[in-house]
């Protein structure tokens, strides 16, 4: 695979430490533009590192969760 860059990386830990959230909480904590946020989610949907849901508060939403977040968490706790 392809190296990230590093836009994606900082995609990638953000979702990975803080777990799953909207697109305008990874701009938030990422300092990054909408745009750029919004080009690195769809290129790591592509490389299908990413899990799509529905946001049910708010349909309107999508949240965004590292598909391998659980291997994240369990390494770094034990």
């Amino acid at each position: 695979m392809d190296p990230l860059p590093q836009s994606q990386k900082t995609v990638l830990e953000i979702l990975g430490m803080e777990g799953a959230m909207t697109h305008k909480d990874i701009v938030s904590r990422s300092h990054y533009s909408p745009r750029t946020v919004r080009y690195a989610l769809k290129k790591l949907k592509e490389k299908k590192l990413l899990i799509e849901k529905m946001n049910l508060q708010d349909m309107r939403q999508i949240i965004y969760q590292y598909r391998f977040q659980e291997s994240v968490a369990e390494s770094s706790s034990g």
